[in-house]
């Protein structure tokens, strides 16, 4: 007679398994990695992620936030009254969000050697005239405006270099910096 499905597998307990790593990495795929820092130090696992946000002063649904309603000329008197201001725990994460925002941005765009060696040999070749570089050994087809944009980012991204460049090619000393 064949035995019931379920009986031939009676629970045990595994010994080859580490449950409290187990649970931790559990815990780990659970929780989400917050990148910023200053939300992270901030942040309190006890609490949920509405409340930890409006601790810090943040929003957590934007349409609660700001909500966009249509005004009308009773709505219009009643905005005229003192907005009623939320208590924020912790101001100091909101302060230095600020702060890192009004931090001026580095620009790390750099282009390619070989983007760079085609630039400077049309330069050398043709100066500013972008028509005869388009009808020069031109080996990536560009038409003149895609010359003058990829000329224009060699200036945006290198200037240093293009200053010097173009100083030697006048025949004068490269500035040194």
């Amino acid at each position: 007679m064949p035995k019931a499905k379920k009986k031939s597998k009676i629970n045990t307990f595994d010994y080859s398994k580490d449950r409290k790593k187990l649970k931790k990495q559990f815990k780990k795929r659970e929780a989400p990695r917050i990148e910023c820092p200053q939300i992270r130090n901030a942040w309190s696992d006890k609490k949920s992620v509405a409340r930890n946000l409006r601790d810090m002063g943040l929003a957590f649904d934007p349409n609660r936030a700001l909500p966009i309603k249509t005004l009308t000329f009773a709505a219009v008197e009643r905005t005229e009254e003192a907005p009623t201001l939320k208590f924020v725990r912790k101001p100091y994460v909101l302060n230095e969000l600020i702060a890192e925002a009004n931090l001026p941005e580095i620009d790390t765009k750099t282009l390619s050697t070989d983007l760079i060696e085609y630039v400077q040999y049309m330069i050398r070749e043709h100066s500013e005239n972008y028509k005869a570089m388009a009808r020069d050994e031109n080996y990536y087809q560009d038409t003149p405006s895609q010359i003058r944009r990829k000329v224009d980012q060699y200036k945006r991204c290198h200037p240093e270099e293009y200053n010097t460049f173009v100083e030697f090619l006048k025949g004068g000393k490269p500035v040194s910096t």
